[in-house]
């Protein structure tokens, strides 16, 4: 998770925020090199006396201001279309999960062999048993998810526009009212991840934090699932 005067991203866990680290510091140079050549040209306009005032035009220099931003833009389209397949890239997921946002607190479904539902509040500072946990992040329930596995997450709300988001796992996904959406991830290692709703959805806006994910191996994980279902059984029965 983040901490304080952090002024990188989180330790990516799967392979799309891998590769936003990677396309992050390579748009970086480009902006250093346009930022440093704009800062000259300033200075050298600042200390120098104005010359060729008149003219009106120049062929040669408009020429070369419109083609060398279209090489620079396309140097960051390809990489950035390339990120953009792969973060839609997702065929016969192993596990699906349904995000469904309300005010102020989410609801989780699980497809797998059994359908699982919970709901997911935050833990108010003065009801924390355990310390050390982050505030305004821990959440009642976590969501169990393993690792090495194709996962789909879709999303959807029931009232305002939400926004499901896990920064350490590359996931953004806006969840709106009747409509779908989806996200697919492979989480790369073990871990506990936080995440927050990034959309504005009312008053309780910043109390409202994603459930947070704990990554484990497919073993733990189906046992999750199983008390799950049975705890869920016992509270219909």
């Amino acid at each position: 998770m983040s901490h304080p005067l952090q002024l990188n991203f989180q330790d990516a866990a799967s392979y799309v925020m891998g590769e936003f680290h990677h396309f992050h510091d390579y748009a970086m140079i480009f902006v250093v090199f346009i930022t440093i050549l704009i800062t000259y040209g300033l200075i050298l306009l600042l200390f120098s006396a104005p010359s060729h005032w008149k003219f009106t035009e120049k062929q040669q220099v408009e020429l070369w201001w419109t083609i060398s931003p279209s090489f620079i833009l396309i140097a960051l389209a390809i990489p950035s279309i390339n990120l953009l397949y792969w973060m839609d890239e997702g065929t016969n997921p192993d596990v699906t999960i349904k995000t469904i946002g309300h005010q102020w607190y989410w609801t989780y479904e699980i497809w797998d062999n059994n359908r699982i539902e919970f709901d997911s509040y935050m833990i108010h500072l003065e009801d924390f048993q355990q310390e050390g946990l982050p505030r305004l992040l821990e959440v009642d329930n976590r969501l169990v998810l393993p690792y090495n596995t194709d996962i789909r997450v879709i999303t959807y709300s029931t009232d305002v526009i939400h926004a499901w988001s896990v920064p350490q796992l590359g996931l953004k996904m806006d969840a709106v009212p009747g409509r779908l959406n989806q996200m697919f991830v492979k989480i790369d290692r073990p871990g506990i991840f936080y995440g927050q709703c990034s959309e504005i959805c009312g008053a309780n806006h910043s109390f409202m934090p994603i459930v947070v994910v704990e990554s484990v191996n497919q073993n733990t994980f189906y046992n999750w699932c199983n008390e799950i279902s049975e705890s869920n059984h016992r509270k219909l029965n």
